[in-house]
């Protein structure tokens, strides 16, 4: 679910979440994006009138008033959430990055359309936007044990670390996909990275391998594999794909997780 959208209860952990863990240059983008997005809708204002002694709500647009039950009414008043919902999300993000920088946000950490492709069977190239984002089915994995105790919105997850960084996600209003099913070229069947994220400001996805191993050579082995994969078929490893570690010698940081996701925007940001 995202901060405004799908949880605007949730204002207040997305809060502690950005304070805590949101590094500067992403933070910048999300402000810029919110300002970019309300530059492009109307201003409305939601009011009631007294018609015959009732009371009917309507919705002002300029110099129009539309009946909210009316198709028109109804159209704008979607467009009136969305704003609402854009210039409360501003506001939390206003709020911290006030709270630890004095000048504005950089107006050079802009949104834009960035297209970074898949390579899948065929050597066909899908290019990876919303659209590739929501072909792709959620929590589609059937092929190992999950645990009850690993439980977070709706999904069962495979370690407290892999449901951590779903509550991270869903706190920075990041929608993902959990373990989908991928095709991608070199493979014969299709694969289930950990997480795929759509990053809206830039509509673009992530993919996110998070390897819990505990043995040096099992450790050494997967990575090494996947690493082959994910760039066989074009993905650049810390901007299109990231990983993330628990291991003996290093233990699982969501600080490290909030680092490596705003390398990998900010080096997309500087894609052609």
């Amino acid at each position: 679910m995202s901060v405004v959208s799908d949880n605007p209860a949730g204002h207040n952990q997305v809060m502690k979440t950005a304070f805590n863990y949101i590094p500067g240059e992403y933070l910048a983008l999300k402000i810029n994006y919110c300002k970019s997005r309300l530059e492009k809708l109307p201003k409305l204002r939601v009011t009631d009138i007294v018609i015959s002694g009732k009371i009917r709500k309507c919705i002002i647009s300029g110099h129009h008033r539309y009946f909210l039950d009316s198709p028109r009414g109804k159209e704008l008043y979607d467009i009136f959430i969305i704003r609402e919902n854009l210039e409360r999300e501003l506001a939390v993000y206003e709020a911290v990055w006030h709270s630890s920088f004095a000048f504005e946000p950089p107006a050079d950490l802009r949104p834009h359309n960035v297209i970074r492709s898949l390579t899948v069977e065929g050597n066909k190239q899908v290019v990876l936007n919303k659209e590739y984002f929501d072909s792709l089915q959620n929590d589609a994995n059937d092929n190992y044990k999950k645990y009850s105790n690993y439980y977070f919105d709706g999904i069962y997850y495979r370690s407290s670390n892999e449901r951590d960084i779903a509550i991270y996600y869903t706190d920075m209003g990041i929608p993902f996909k959990y373990e989908p099913k991928v095709w991608i070229a070199g493979v014969p069947k299709p694969i289930n990275p950990d997480f795929v994220l759509y990053i809206k400001e830039l509509d673009t996805c992530k993919f996110h391998e998070h390897l819990g191993i505990k043995s040096s050579a099992d450790y050494l082995r997967d990575t090494r594999i996947k690493y082959s994969n994910y760039t066989g078929a074009g993905l650049i490893p810390g901007t299109d794909i990231l990983f993330t570690y628990d291991t003996d010698d290093m233990p699982f940081d969501i600080r490290c997780l909030a680092a490596k996701l705003n390398s990998a925007v900010y080096s997309t940001m500087l894609c052609k």
